[in-house]
């Protein structure tokens, strides 16, 4: 299989077939991010024939298991690819053509294949026409992971994000429009020292005007090297303690009023928390109070300044 750097993908695509269709991301300008950092360039598009090569390659290993090794591995059949999950920081920054060859690449050797999903930028959605985005959805391109980070603009522009809060409930609106589910991806502590929850009142009020599938958190750690690390050594940028970024989630999940689902994902979150909203947001909320009832911000802070890997 042809994969470039460390592959990123959200928990909850851990059952789908990864397949490299870009490495690296096309902004590349977040203050926060270095998760493209191991790469020699910015960003690349996987040539088609690599594309189609790793599709082959799964599909004779998936398709290629003989009776005996089912009967070996337990399996009553042999293994469907329900869902492909597309590799790189912003797939569906690729022009329209190319996500509609990839996807009947995909049909071609997993017929059985339900839905198409991948990384995606709010830009990337505001480049596609309104009929592009309604045949990406018939294609299958569905549930697609925005990295929206915030809904605070000051925060947003602050970290070079590349576009305003409200942009986020424009293209959000359009994929509602096209029939394409989405999943946002949070990042408590961007608004900085002081600022937490405020900050996510404002992304309450941003994300109550979308139809978010799931809003999945991450904490922010500062990683020597990036560009807000930067700016935090020249003093235009101070850090939230780790007490105040649950607080922030605390101020997130109590601002919610959509139907969604929220869960702390990844090695980021010290801490659990999540359940459906709005039925299950009393639970949420009680798991992020015993966390501020309970947890120090010694050992918090120990466990992000040990965190090894995102």
């Amino acid at each position: 299989m042809h994969y470039t750097g460390t592959i990123w993908r959200p928990p909850y695509e851990a059952g789908s077939l990864l397949i490299q269709v870009t490495a690296g991301c096309t902004h590349h300008r977040c203050k926060f991010c270095t998760l493209y950092d191991d790469l020699p360039f910015r960003f690349r598009l996987s040539p088609m024939e690599e594309v189609e090569a790793d599709l082959l390659e799964a599909q004779m290993e998936l398709r290629g298991i003989d009776e005996a090794r089912l009967k070996l591995g337990g399996l009553e059949r042999r293994p469907q690819v329900g869902r492909v999950f597309l590799v790189g920081a912003n797939p569906f920054a690729l022009a329209f053509a190319k996500l509609e060859k990839i996807a009947r690449l995909v049909r071609q050797y997993f017929p059985e294949c339900r839905t198409i999903g991948c990384f995606a930028r709010v830009t990337d959605v505001a480049r596609k026409s309104r009929e592009e985005l309604a045949e990406l959805s018939r294609l299958g391109y569905d549930g697609i992971s925005i990295g929206v980070e915030t809904g605070d603009d000051q925060a947003l522009a602050f970290m070079d994000k590349g576009y305003p809060a409200s942009e986020i409930v424009t293209q959000a609106g359009r994929l509602d429009q096209a029939g394409i589910r989405y999943f946002f991806m949070y990042l408590a502590g961007l608004s900085g020292e002081g600022k937490g929850e405020e900050g996510a009142a404002k992304s309450a009020a941003i994300f109550n005007q979308t139809r978010p599938q799931l809003i999945g958190s991450s904490m922010l750690t500062v990683w020597p090297g990036s560009r807000l690390h930067q700016e935090m050594e020249a003093g235009n940028w101070r850090e939230e303690s780790e007490r105040e970024k649950l607080r922030e989630l605390r101020a997130l999940v109590a601002g919610l009023e959509i139907p969604t689902r929220f869960a702390t994902l990844g090695a980021s979150n010290a801490v659990w928390a999540e359940g459906k909203l709005p039925q299950e947001k009393a639970r949420v909320l009680s798991a992020l109070d015993d966390a501020l009832a309970t947890q120090k911000e010694e050992s918090l802070r120990l466990y992000r300044e040990t965190l090894p890997h995102l």
